[in-house]
């Protein structure tokens, strides 16, 4: 089957289709060229019937979430994307007599409204999570963490497709191989489709004053207000601050075009305007070769690029 012939059947299914559709339209750098095709399946079991035809027919595709820690060129990429922007259901059961919530969500939901559900029930355990803005599928895939908070300490299980055998499956949270800003996800042919967190009773009071605290320190702290794709660099090593770092080096509101190397926290390279890919890019590669002469330490670039 060619691509026409595989959105007939898609749209039949139950999927919104967009032709060459703008991806800077889907991220938060709002960078990014266009895609040939961009599917938005309806349902968890459209989704699953759109990476079996896709990947049966060998379209190669790309899977966005919120957009939000993504680095996208901006030139018109070869690839479809698949859009998790319906995946959004969510499933609540109380355990051990309302001590414990149980929540199964689609990976599509919104991590930050996941935080203020379970916390506005009265339970503890995502608080970090209250400002973070990409999706529960995003956050699986990178163990999303602030605030010495991680996805993977709240995670009980996952329901994935696997590619290599066109299998529907579930992978408990050991099998996930959770580290700093890694799971299996990033090195395998599974795709998340949902998810199990569970959740301990908490102190109403004590979890309303976390989440205000660390709203309050990304407001204060991280550029929020402008187009970024969050922290730029992983932590290369525990003792080691990377904003602090570029600070250190003078390089606070440093520009390429217009990728900026935020004035408000230098971990955080913006987007104030109209910057390009290989702005961006320039950017942080000069960032890296900056810190490697001064520190002697190799940045990795946290945002996952695609070009």
């Amino acid at each position: 089957m060619d691509l026409e012939d595989i959105c007939k059947e898609l749209y039949i299914l139950g999927c919104e289709i967009r032709k060459d559709e703008y991806l800077k339209n889907h991220t938060s750098f709002r960078i990014g060229g266009k895609t040939p095709y961009m599917f938005f399946p309806k349902t968890k079991n459209v989704f699953v019937e759109t990476l079996i035809l896709l990947k049966k027919n060998n379209i190669p595709f790309k899977i966005i979430g919120g957009g939000t820690n993504l680095i996208v060129t901006d030139y018109d990429v070869d690839f479809v994307v698949l859009s998790t922007k319906y995946l959004t259901g969510i499933k609540e059961e109380f355990l051990s007599d309302r001590q414990k919530l149980l929540v199964e969500t689609e990976c599509g939901v919104y991590l930050a409204s996941l935080s203020y559900l379970v916390s506005e029930r009265g339970y503890s355990g995502l608080e970090f999570a209250c400002g973070i803005p990409g999706t529960v599928g995003g956050a699986l895939y990178m163990n999303a963490g602030a605030y010495d908070g991680e996805i993977k300490n709240i995670v009980l299980e996952a329901e994935v497709f696997d590619l290599s055998d066109m299998k529907v499956k579930k992978f408990r949270n050991e099998e996930l191989e959770f580290s700093y800003r890694k799971s299996i996800f990033q090195d395998s042919p599974l795709i998340l489709l949902s998810s199990k967190q569970v959740f301990n009773k908490g102190n109403v009071y004590e979890i309303k004053r976390k989440i205000e605290e660390f709203s309050s320190k990304r407001l204060n702290k991280q550029p929020i207000e402008m187009p970024c794709a969050g922290s730029i660099f992983k932590r290369p090593k525990p003792d080691f601050y990377v904003g602090t770092a570029i600070e250190s080096l003078g390089l606070k509101g440093y520009s390429i075009g217009d990728a900026q190397i935020s004035s408000k926290h230098a971990g955080f390279i913006i987007n104030k305007g109209n910057a390009t890919f290989n702005q961006v890019m320039a950017l942080i590669d000069y960032v890296k070769k900056t810190i490697k002469e001064t520190y002697q330490v190799d940045l990795i670039v946290e945002p996952e690029i695609w070009k």
